[in-house]
């Protein structure tokens, strides 16, 4: 009898110390994972919105940001769903549709159901680049080359099934060519090299990368794979308008998420807290001059646009 007091009273001291902890979380600084290299529109806009991180308005500690690059994004989150703790100091940043339509293809160890979303910061739009000095002009000219020169046209993307990927095989069905898709394993920022060193005849990249490389005179941006224009390149057209039937299932959601099991005080803490420190001022005024187009989503809207997505990616897979 003894022995099960004794039991029962340090089963409730030791609950009583996890209601403790959460209650005051965080007592230190906080791990960020993103799966992709260091340079590239996802590392390079996870520095910017987890900035004020530290400031008394919102979490009170800094966010460090740790890259597990490499194959498309499968080794950061093979090893976030497999091997991070769920005690609320590491997150990792996702991309939708990269992780679901993974999962969906198979060969990982994630679901859309291994992770817990926490805010959602910006939606990065899909473009087709050349480099500077190319005679490509125009989405027509890139197309009729493939026509011309079957599964001769090299260009580079991020990796496999992510949005990179969808874009092209998009393409591929729409223009009724074959196209030489080579993925980066090095993420957008690899891809965006290959461009400009020429090793490849073009590339589908991010938005963001490519504003960046644009304003450089390293690229030409001939399309952006989205419904409609975007206000960082109000001079480059759709592919819908240059007459491709091609929607935005390729746009690249990106936010800040924790592994399954996580504590719900936790979650809810960074709930509420995440969508603020995105909101801030000096977060938007950087995130703008990085070409980063920003599209704050609360917990609840990214469960629903998850749900929504990965219904749409079995659709759309199945039919490429």
């Amino acid at each position: 009898m003894k022995n099960l007091i004794a039991s029962a009273a340090i089963a409730l001291t030791a609950l009583a110390g996890g209601a403790l902890a959460d209650e005051n979380y965080p007592e230190r600084p906080i791990m960020l994972m993103v799966s992709y290299g260091a340079g590239g529109a996802t590392d390079f806009q996870a520095r910017i919105v987890t900035m004020t991180a530290g400031n008394e308005d919102a979490l009170g500690m800094p966010i460090a940001i740790i890259n597990k690059p490499g194959a498309g994004g499968r080794v950061g989150w093979n090893w976030f769903a497999g091997q991070a703790e769920s005690d609320g100091y590491t997150l990792g940043a996702y991309n939708v549709p990269h992780f679901i339509a993974q999962s969906i293809e198979g060969g990982v160890s994630y679901a859309a159901d291994s992770f817990e979303p926490i805010a959602n910061w910006g939606a990065d739009p899909a473009v087709f680049v050349v480099a500077a000095d190319s005679e490509f002009n125009s989405m027509n000219d890139v197309v009729d080359y493939a026509a011309a020169n079957p599964g001769k046209l090299t260009f580079s993307g991020a990796g496999l099934f992510v949005g990179h990927h969808i874009a092209a095989l998009q393409l591929e069905k729409a223009a009724g060519v074959k196209l030489a898709y080579i993925p980066n394993d090095k993420g957008g920022a690899g891809a965006m090299k290959a461009v400009i060193a020429g090793e490849v005849l073009g590339g589908v990249n991010n938005l963001s990368d490519a504003f960046r490389a644009r304003e450089a005179g390293n690229v030409k941006i001939l399309g952006v794979f989205d419904l409609e224009r975007n206000d960082f390149l109000p001079d480059v057209p759709t592919l819908k308008e240059q007459g491709f039937d091609i929607d935005n299932s390729s746009v690249n959601f990106r936010g800040v998420m924790v592994p399954k099991g996580t504590p719900q005080p936790i979650i809810d803490k960074l709930a509420a807290v995440v969508p603020t420190m995105f909101a801030n001022g000096r977060v938007a005024s950087k995130m703008k001059a990085g070409g980063s187009p920003m599209h704050i989503m609360t917990r609840d809207e990214v469960i629903e646009m998850w749900k929504a997505r990965e219904v749409a990616l079995k659709e759309l897979l199945a039919g490429l």
